[in-house]
């Protein structure tokens, strides 16, 4: 089959790799229908994260399932699915409490660039659609692995303001995601006209381009001198996380979805902020039933994140332009 490999920094390829098979009476084989580039993939190529040896690339997706172990019993050959970028078994004490991506037996995916994955857990993993999709909802279906998903996991109430640092696909979808948990206003802090245009049609009722001081006194200004009620932190950075936190009031929440890289936070500051702080891998599984149905029945389209599509053999290119900032999300397909 065809698969991404990272060799090193910059170093994306397309290769031709081994099937992969099942090992454990759990697993399930699917044939990839769409897998995309994510932000968190940028962290390797751009050699923030080290390369020490190559290895595969990916952790979204869906596909029609090929083969399942006999100890799966919720999806069978045939059918469509999407799966969660953790997998989990949807049985343990912490899958059983929503956290999913804590599961117990947990395995974050990493080999989903490529023409057919293997999918461990697959009972507690995957989500089937039901009939095949249409072909119109595909590229929405794929960021329900991910970044739908992260998006989503942010405490928006209805009637709150919410503010979303970052402007990638998570920041995007979270501004989507906020609109759909009625948030009375959103804003979003992005730089880029094209994805300002975006932020505003997925609900966005402000845009604040300034950083650092500037940004959290712009925000302050609309919030008449308080903060927001909920911030989506969807960077990583120590500066996104420190914009986050000073742009949230007395009593709000961030919630800290970007993989944090070179974050330091006082503990002291946070102490008086009185301001909570939530975190980690979005539980996507939790959500993906849910977002499954608002997809296929037109409700939210996040599939327009993806402003370049590519076929397999160029995933090279989907690194280079998302690193470049020449797109925002890359969907790859056969």
């Amino acid at each position: 089959m065809r698969g991404t490999m990272i060799h090193a920094l910059g170093d994306i390829r397309s290769e031709q790799l081994p099937d992969p098979i099942v090992t454990a009476g759990t697993d399930a084989i699917i044939r990839t229908v769409a897998t995309c580039v994510c932000e968190s993939d940028l962290w390797p190529y751009r050699g923030i994260e080290p390369v020490e040896h190559p290895h595969p690339m990916g952790h979204e997706y869906v596909g029609i399932v090929e083969e399942v172990g006999d100890q799966v019993t919720t999806v069978t050959p045939g059918q469509f699915v999407i799966g969660s970028f953790a997998t989990s078994d949807n049985t343990c004490p912490n899958c059983r409490n929503g956290y999913q991506s804590a599961c117990v037996h947990r395995e974050f995916m990493t080999t989903c660039q490529a023409e057919y994955v293997r999918i461990p857990h697959a009972d507690g993993t995957l989500a089937a659609t039901g009939a095949r999709p249409d072909a119109g909802h595909i590229p929405s279906l794929p960021t329900l692995s991910d970044v739908m998903g992260t998006g989503w996991y942010a405490e928006v109430r209805p009637g709150s303001t919410a503010v979303v640092v970052g402007d990638g696909a998570v920041g995007l979808c979270g501004v989507l995601a906020a609109r759909e948990l009625g948030a009375e206003r959103i804003i979003a802090m992005s730089r880029h006209a094209d994805r300002q245009k975006l932020a505003t049609a997925f609900g966005a009722t402000d845009i604040v381009s300034e950083r650092g001081d500037e940004g959290f006194t712009r925000i302050r200004e609309m919030t008449d001198g308080i903060g927001a009620d909920s911030v989506l932190e969807c960077v990583g950075t120590g500066e996104s996380m420190t914009q986050a936190l000073r742009s949230t009031r007395p009593g709000g929440n961030v919630g800290f979805v970007g993989v944090p890289h070179d974050v330091r936070l006082s503990g002291e500051r946070l102490f008086f902020s009185h301001v909570g702080l939530r975190g980690g891998p979005a539980p996507v599984r939790r959500f993906l039933p849910d977002l499954i149905d608002r997809v296929l029945h037109g409700r939210i389209d996040p599939g327009q994140v993806f402003d370049l599509i590519l076929p397999w053999a160029e995933v090279a290119e989907g690194h280079q332009a998302m690193d470049e900032r020449r797109a925002i999300k890359a969907l790859l397909q056969p």
